[in-house]
């Protein structure tokens, strides 16, 4: 599919001056906006490339297909096509929240594509088992997704201030939950199961690219643990744990989240 075709489907922008690629992936719920505050750091030394996920932002709703978008596959083949089509080589890749894994996946896929992994809060499974914590009980992410699928406005106001933490920036749980509300509440039911009821630790092993994993030092969503695991199961990985607390360090710690970036890189 060609340049022109891709950027449009997921609305594409790319800004920067440097040559190598940088590819920014947001979370559930959210779109390239969610990156305001630190894509612009990066813009002196990297080909910056923001991207809204089908069903997100601006992105073609009707490129959205069920089957396709069951699984955080179908989302990790889309990172392997824009890469293709923009011809992006070396790609640093930065993934947020489910981001994270989806870029887990892209990179088994691809690893020509990729030169370094920074993932940000991911978690390769929200749901506790045996002696494996993933922070949520299998009942606990149930009843999560039965709250989404009755009620996506009333789920978006009560989750997004949790998912954000920092209750005392009660600006940046709004923030989120505007942003959750914006979603299409068919998508973001899918994209939830397809998110909360995926388990991809068996995965992370077959990584080859270097990886920095980011790690909020509280986090309800992917609790310290996770990023542990997530570590220790990753062959060429570095840990870095924030002093930021919530699930969206982008927008509550930038400046925090840039410098470990930039301290990787």
């Amino acid at each position: 599919m060609n340049n022109a075709v891709i950027t449009k489907r997921f609305n594409v922008h790319v800004s920067g001056r440097g040559q190598t690629p940088m590819l920014f992936a947001h979370g559930f719920g959210c779109d390239q906006n969610m990156w305001r505050y630190v894509s612009p750091a990066f813009e002196d030394d990297y080909r910056v490339v923001l991207f809204d996920h089908i069903g997100a932002g601006g992105s073609d709703l009707g490129a959205y297909e069920p089957a396709k978008y069951a699984s955080l596959d179908g989302y990790a083949d889309d990172i392997v096509e824009i890469c293709r089509a923009l011809q992006l080589e070396q790609v640093v890749f930065v993934g947020h929240s489910v981001s994270a894994m989806i870029g887990v996946l892209a990179a088994i896929k691809a690893p020509e594509l990729f030169s370094r992994l920074v993932l940000i809060g991911p978690s390769p499974r929200y749901i506790n088992d045996g002696a494996y914590t993933g922070g949520f009980s299998e009942d606990q992410i149930n009843e999560l997704l039965e709250f989404l699928d009755s009620n996506h406005m009333g789920w978006s106001q009560a989750m997004a201030p949790v998912i954000m933490g920092n209750a005392d920036r009660p600006e940046l749980g709004q923030e989120l939950t505007n942003s959750f509300c914006r979603t299409d509440p068919d998508i973001a039911r899918r994209f939830a199961k397809a998110t909360f009821l995926s388990d991809n630790r068996d995965d992370l092993h077959r990584v080859v690219t270097p990886s920095l994993v980011l790690q909020c030092s509280e986090d309800v969503i992917a609790p310290p643990e996770v990023g542990r695991y997530v570590h220790s199961h990753l062959k060429d990985s570095q840990l870095t744990i924030l002093k930021a607390t919530g699930h969206c360090p982008n927008l509550s710690a930038p400046e925090e989240t840039i410098e470990a970036i930039k301290a990787y890189l």
